[in-house]
């Protein structure tokens, strides 16, 4: 699903040069949930990038779902970015004078598709995050937990390979945050593969595979083993 090796990634200045990846690898398989911690300044922002395709990349070979990035060019990356990748932000980034309906339909529009093809879509992803009968609403008139499913839906209704969830829980409650991470363990039982950023342990425990970022590199690997992963619980170091 997505294979990363040997990535770097340098941001450079007059004066300073950062090496924010080095010599980064990673295997993603499908139907995986693999949740990147780190601390702050270790690279989960660049990978993030770097993952979705918002971002190039100097050196090592990135593949995505079988295809080669790094042989691709601006236009082929963006198309490659909207037909295989489902993003969920942390700010869910709705437009708040569009109501439910019209939030998921912006990127079905942008890829062309017809109008029948996107109600339906659009009608099975608010279902799944059960909000199909608040589809006229306004994200105003939903509480941070339900734009967050919001999110999550305009995400699925694309149909992608996998999501790339960037600290999806961070703007919301404790309760809240229990409810979508249930959901998107739910989702990931029933096939789809899952990369999230995040920066509480607790959270990364909801996921099957946990990587540790650590100056641009990864560092360690825990496997969770699936029936403790609501329990949080026993951690198999591999």
């Amino acid at each position: 699903m997505l294979s990363m090796q040997s990535i770097g990634k340098a941001y450079r200045t007059d004066m300073v040069e950062t090496h924010a990846l080095r010599d980064f690898s990673l295997e993603v398989e499908p139907g995986e949930f693999v949740a990147v911690t780190g601390p702050s300044g270790s690279g989960k922002t660049t990978f993030l990038s770097i993952a979705g395709l918002l971002e190039s990349f100097d050196g090592g070979r990135y593949v995505l779902d079988g295809d080669d990035v790094s042989a691709l060019n601006d236009t082929e990356r963006s198309r490659l970015r909207n037909e295989k990748i489902g993003f969920i932000f942390q700010g869910f980034n709705l437009i708040s004078d569009l109501n439910l309906f019209d939030n998921v339909d912006v990127p079905l529009r942008y890829r062309g598709l017809g109008k029948q093809d996107r109600r339906a879509r659009i009608e099975y992803a608010l279902e799944r995050v059960g909000l199909a009968s608040r589809q006229k609403h306004m994200p105003s008139q939903l509480s941070g937990g339900q734009q967050q499913r919001v999110a999550i839906a305009r995400a699925l209704a694309g149909k992608p390979a996998f999501l790339l969830a960037d600290e999806p829980t961070g703007n919301l409650d404790s309760l809240m945050a229990r409810q979508v991470m249930d959901m998107l363990s739910e989702i990931n039982e029933q096939g789809m593969t899952i990369v999230m950023v995040t920066h509480d342990p607790d959270l990364a425990r909801r996921a099957s595979r946990n990587i540790q970022i650590v100056d641009g590199q990864v560092t360690d690997f825990r496997l969770y083993e699936p029936a403790n992963r609501h329990e949080h619980e026993t951690a198999l170091e591999v």
